[in-house]
């Protein structure tokens, strides 16, 4: 079973309530769902006929708060906030939810990409449940 996914308008909110918010010029959210695609078939070219009914997701927690400290140390960068789901999730869950405040857009564009980037390569498991399609 899923988590409840946050509120974005919320985070929103709480980021531009705290004290780093003079200093943000932008900010950018990631949303990454589980698709219908299986990730070898979107990053590969790999289709072997199957599809993605849904996925088991972890994450090691330690690793994720030191990506984020690593991105808080980024230049220009002032608000860092970060929420895994976790468990058995089918399509359209929500797997993660990224939001970065910064001074301009391209730090804070190369901040999002970079974060999300070390989380699903160091930091995640995702086991993929597929069926024949």
């Amino acid at each position: 079973m899923s988590l409840p996914s946050p509120s974005m308008d919320q985070w929103l909110a709480e980021a531009k309530a705290d004290p780093s918010f003079r200093a943000c010029g932008m900010y950018l959210v990631h949303n990454g769902t589980v698709r219908e695609t299986p990730k070898q078939q979107v990053r590969a070219g790999i289709d072997d006929g199957t599809k993605v009914a849904g996925m088991t997701f972890s994450y090691d927690r330690a690793k994720v708060d030191a990506a984020v400290e690593a991105c808080r140390a980024l230049p220009g960068i002032e608000y860092v906030r970060v929420w895994l789901n976790e468990g058995e999730l089918t399509l359209g869950d929500d797997i993660m939810y990224v939001l970065i405040g910064g001074d301009i857009r391209p730090r804070v564009i190369d901040a999002l990409q970079q974060l999300v980037g070390t989380i699903k390569n160091e930091c995640v498991q995702e086991i993929e449940q597929r069926v024949e399609a």
